[in-house]
């Protein structure tokens, strides 16, 4: 289990992370997310002891993390780094071997992760004759290969396409199954609410949001409503506590109310002649809740 203790970092008069404080069992996915400049690269910095907090500790498993379990852990940076003129396969066993891993260990799995991460090149090939997004793809299989216990990912899922984003998608929530801590920040809510158990969204570096991603949903209510009914837009909005009507190129309407009891008053009207083929009230997205909280002022 990865703790952090009231964690403070400050750069002169700049505090980059305040008082953050959160945990993450074996076997769970955390998200942290937050504007650029929120905080998120100097808290993964922090829990790798790249840089030391003026305040606050980081546990594994109970205790500080030491020189040697440093090898349990995958960090992928943001900054990418790789060697260009230097073959997949020599990258893969150099960074291994950092982490405490014999050739022999590594050389039979570099084969399993290229395929599961359908890397389109042979091993041979040196770094610079792959794609930006296939250079990327062999980074992400460093970070893992080793097989470690924490597992860092600051913005994994920048510059890939969807089809490769579900492969790593796919990747995290198998080492998840295999029990390791993972924790990475991402832009893309769409990628956090699916997979994480756990959410953090820090603003300022200050914590704004703390929870599990459905709980944080419903804490703001069940505020919209999807409806396909014989309803029009003008009918709709004149109905009170209505704030805003979008009609979808389907003809359904996507609909923000004010309490979610208003969603009581929609169902009624639409229900008035039977049948309708959808409604469906739900809380806000995570992404309609992170411009939210990203746009308001401390408080």
């Amino acid at each position: 289990m990865l703790e952090a203790k009231q964690l403070v970092k400050t750069f002169g008069d700049y505090t980059a992370v305040d008082q953050l404080s959160f945990a993450i069992n074996d076997g769970q996915i955390m998200g942290l997310i937050g504007q650029n400049g929120a905080g998120k690269t100097t808290t993964f910095r922090l829990i790798l002891d790249f840089l030391k907090a003026d305040q606050g500790e980081v546990l594994w498993d109970g205790h500080k993390i030491s020189e040697k379990e440093y090898n349990l852990i995958g960090y992928l940076p943001e900054e990418r780094g790789l060697y260009p003129k230097v073959t997949i396969e020599d990258q893969l066993i150099y960074f291994a071997r950092l982490r405490g891993k014999s050739k022999a260990e590594i050389v039979p799995k570099i084969d399993y992760w290229m395929d599961k991460f359908q890397v389109k090149g042979k091993k041979t090939d040196k770094v610079k004759s792959l794609s930006k997004g296939n250079q990327q793809k062999v980074q992400l299989i460093a970070t893992l290969i080793h097989e470690p216990k924490l597992v860092i990912l600051d913005e994994p899922f920048s510059g890939l396409d969807p089809v490769n984003a579900e492969l790593l998608k796919n990747g995290i929530i198998e080492l998840k199954e295999k029990g390791s801590c993972v924790i990475f920040s991402s832009h893309n809510m769409d990628n956090v609410e699916k997979i994480c158990d756990h959410l953090i969204m820090l603003r300022d570096g200050a914590t704004v949001l703390n929870g599990r991603v459905h709980e944080i949903r419903e804490s703001f209510g069940r505020t919209k409503v999807f409806l396909e009914s014989h309803l029009t837009k003008e009918q709709i909005v004149a109905i009170d506590g209505v704030e805003q009507v979008h009609l979808r190129e389907d003809g359904s309407f996507d609909i923000t109310i004010n309490d979610p009891k208003v969603g009581r008053n929609i169902f009624a009207l639409a229900t008035a002649d039977g049948y309708i083929p959808m409604f469906n009230q739900q809380p806000p997205t995570l992404e309609e809740i992170f411009k939210r909280k990203a746009g308001q002022i401390h408080e």
